[in-house]
């Protein structure tokens, strides 16, 4: 049975004040929200009845802030055990060591995330001082206690030049899974800063270094995470379009409105935590989470043909870029990827 993916904020509270968080934008967040034990427990039953009238099963990623903050946070473990629901943690390094990490392993945490943007100078502005050293620290107890370690790295222009090293920090450390995605534009910073050209060319380094390390059958796999990587490999003659389309079927690219969903702690219902595209709220008006997956405003996430480039692109039902970065430029999901570069020439 296939699974439908919720990324579920249980708490804003939070060790650091990343320069790049979106819970701290465009000034969102000026009392931290938490959800109520009672409020978890609502919720679960939302999300499970929502996967059985789907016929999925649900795959939570948990996060918040910092998940493991929560009062409740292995209560809510506890509850995920006895329901089977398999899930990732997306947390900070900072509360770690090898006996929480078995714990979390016995409640059934297959990965646990956290983050590397930039080397050691460049992530600890972006989030703290002490936070690269603490982040690869912890990943020898993840890994020791039998959970995928996973890094994500969030790409702009402060940091593009640092992804090739930071590739490698990974592959020494032993990480399980890395990934890296674009900066969501927010007021405080209106553009990612990387022409479309000069993002193909770090997607061009990244698979070279990829392909490498892969011959040499290394630890670490390498999550193709960003959208923009199918138009890469389609142009590099290495992923083919199926030989009968079918008509109406959307086959990949982003999932937004299509196979995942993000809860945050006030109840608010997201289309995509990536930006502002509140469709319902689970607490205050007692929309039960099925109904708000199968509403009008939620419908507006699924319409590819709106798409002012992309409907027009062979590759429409693959990639269509990233609609959270155009619309934290743009203001409008709609209109181009800032980093398409897609019959675009220009020098990098």
């Amino acid at each position: 049975m296939e699974y439908f993916s919720v990324q579920w904020h249980i708490t804003d509270m939070c060790d650091q004040r990343c320069k790049h968080c979106y819970i701290f934008a465009e000034d969102n967040c000026k009392k931290i929200s938490e959800m109520s034990f009672d409020e978890i427990k609502l919720t679960l039953k939302e999300i499970k009845n929502m996967c059985k009238k789907m016929g999925k099963l649900p795959y939570i990623y948990l996060t918040g802030g910092d998940p493991i903050l929560h009062p409740n946070f292995w209560d809510l473990l506890k509850l995920l055990k006895k329901d089977n629901i398999p899930f990732t943690i997306m947390g900070n390094p900072f509360h770690l060591n090898l006996e929480v990490c078995k714990k979390m392993k016995s409640y059934g945490l297959e990965k646990y995330q956290m983050s590397l943007d930039g080397m050691e100078k460049t992530h600890d502005w972006f989030r703290k001082k002490g936070s690269f050293k603490t982040t690869l620290e912890k990943i020898k107890d993840i890994n020791e206690a039998g959970i995928k370690s996973v890094i994500m790295t969030t790409v702009s222009k402060t940091n593009i030049d640092e992804i090739p090293d930071i590739i490698d920090t990974v592959v020494k450390h032993k990480v399980r899974v890395f990934a890296f995605s674009r900066y969501c534009p927010t007021s405080t910073e209106k553009d990612v800063g990387i022409k479309p050209l000069e993002y193909r060319k770090l997607l061009d380094t990244c698979w070279q270094k990829y392909k490498d390390y892969i011959a040499e059958d290394t630890y670490t796999r390498f999550n193709l995470k960003d959208h923009l990587w199918k138009l890469y490999l389609y142009e590099e003659g290495l992923y083919k379009l199926p030989e009968n389309i079918k008509d109406g079927f959307v086959y990949d690219g982003c999932h937004c409105g299509r196979g995942h969903i993000t809860i945050l702690p006030n109840g608010d219902v997201y289309a995509c935590r990536r930006m502002e595209s509140k469709v319902g709220n689970i607490f205050e008006s007692k929309q039960h989470l099925f109904d708000i997956w199968n509403s009008k405003e939620l419908d507006e996430y699924r319409q590819i043909d709106k798409f002012d480039k992309c409907s027009k692109c062979k590759l429409k039902l693959f990639c269509r870029g990233c609609p959270a970065v155009t619309k934290g430029l743009t203001g409008n999901m709609y209109n181009e990827d800032p980093q398409c570069w897609m019959n675009i020439k220009e020098s990098v």
